[in-house]
């Protein structure tokens, strides 16, 4: 039986993202593209948890190096809290090993640096259709 969600506002998306220069382009690039999105920052992981938390986004895009709390543990934990959670992984690590325990975890894309937009648009896409 499916759940449904309950009414809510706009869709949203939580940026995480250590680089303060990435997370400003990051955020004009896809509310440019998706105006009717909110779009959330966090500068690490823990701060990640706390946003998604809060916001309880649709989509979180997050880089893996991160000080504080990596990527893959903040997936991991925001994961137990919301299963459905949808994560696109923006990364310069091409490791099979990050892609490997990101599989497990569970994303919709893995998307090099730098950032390709019309790879990152159509993993947006991909999570809201």
């Amino acid at each position: 039986m499916e759940t449904l969600r309950p009414a809510r506002g706009p869709r949203s998306i939580l940026v995480v993202e250590d680089d303060l220069a990435a997370i400003e382009i990051l955020s004009m690039m896809v509310k440019k593209k998706f105006p009717d999105f909110e779009i959330h920052t966090a500068e690490d992981g823990v701060m990640g948890v706390e946003f998604f938390k809060r916001f309880r986004p649709d989509i979180v895009l997050t880089d893996i190096n991160m000080p504080g709390m990596n990527g893959m543990d903040m997936a991991a934990e925001i994961k137990s809290i919301e299963p459905a959670t949808k994560f696109i992984v923006l990364t310069a690590y091409n490791e099979k090993a990050f892609f490997e325990i990101f599989k497990e975890i569970g994303f919709v894309a893995y998307i090099l640096k730098p950032i390709d937009f019309k790879k990152l648009f159509a993993a947006i896409e991909k999570c809201i259709s």
